[in-house]
């Protein structure tokens, strides 16, 4: 990636705090589809012991239930955690310190295409950040906004057992050990009942359960053909659409999104929508459970982290 004056750093920099909270809770919210926190797990079962191959009525029983833990345990905010986001695009890379609290996350940019921000922009993160210290309302209307975010993801989340015709194909080797291995089809019964469940049409793909902790690792799916909403007056999502997301234990079972890729094109109403985003988190450490948002500012404040090269 080509080398940015500072001046423009600065000015993306600027332009970014002005989004921060839309971006923040966005991409935590997305992780939500994979969940958060303490999830399913088989005693008879650990990462030195075979996996049985599995029937089409146990693939489909065993996706159920693991997406049911899974919608469950994204509503536990007990563990909460800090950690690095790397959002990259065509055009534009940043890097941001995250905090989770009881109200809302809070973050802090540190760099733009990788580069550590200049004084001038680091002096506009911390005015931002003061303000919202002087200012709880704010953070507080962002944390009504996240709030939203995430029960259009537990739409999603509920929807995904019935979304999808699941079959067993197999054990592959992770990171984290074996994971079953399920390729999934369109329901054709799939009737959505939600706007935010009509994503899940004409998708097909792949999900990985971890064998050991009954946690989703991996889930990959493409769209095999347009999707119109409202006869396509209202929008249409194009066929070719991907999304990949994976996850994994960041310590003490606390699972977390550690990846994903989302490639769209879309129209909603009049305007048009393309998406080519990588996101990679990293960097996880725990915080307090109960931290309020101006402790996890304090934090953020003190905290001279280099951006991750994650992705590159």
């Amino acid at each position: 990636m080509s080398t940015l004056p500072q001046q423009t750093i600065s000015r993306y920099a600027k332009a970014h705090a002005l989004h921060s909270s839309g971006y923040r809770n966005r991409y935590r919210n997305i992780g939500l589809l994979l969940a958060i926190c303490f999830g399913w797990r088989f005693a008879a079962l650990s990462q030195n012991t075979p996996a049985p191959a599995l029937s089409t009525a146990e693939t489909q029983a065993l996706v159920q239930r693991v997406l049911h833990t899974e919608l469950e345990a994204a509503q536990d905010t007990s563990h909460p955690m800090q950690y690095q986001l790397r959002k990259a695009s065509p055009r534009f890379t940043s890097t941001k310190l995250l905090v989770e609290t009881k109200d809302g996350d809070v973050a802090r940019l540190i760099a733009v295409n990788d580069q550590p921000l200049s004084a001038e922009a680091q002096q506009s993160e911390a005015v931002r950040l003061q303000g919202l210290l002087a200012d709880p309302g704010l953070q507080r209307h962002r944390r009504e906004r996240e709030q939203g975010d995430t029960e259009r993801a537990r739409k999603v989340m509920q929807a995904l057992p019935d979304a999808f015709v699941y079959q067993y194909a197999g054990i592959v080797d992770t990171p984290q050990g074996p994971s079953y291995r399920m390729t999934f089809q369109p329901n054709p019964n799939f009737d959505p009942q939600d706007l935010e469940a009509q994503v899940l049409k004409a998708m097909a793909g792949e999900l990985w359960i971890d064998v050991a902790q009954q946690r989703v690792t991996r889930l990959e799916g493409k769209r095999i053909h347009d999707v119109a909403y409202g006869w396509g007056l209202l929008g249409k999502l194009d066929q070719g659409g991907t999304l990949l997301l994976e996850q994994g234990d960041v310590g003490n079972h606390q699972w977390r999104t550690l990846h994903m890729v989302l490639v769209m094109n879309a129209r909603v109403l009049l305007k048009s929508i393309k998406l080519d985003t990588t996101l990679e988190l990293s960097q996880f450490q725990p915080v307090a459970n109960g931290i309020s948002y101006q402790q996890a500012i304090e934090i953020l404040n003190s905290q001279q982290a280099k951006p991750s090269k994650a992705g590159k």
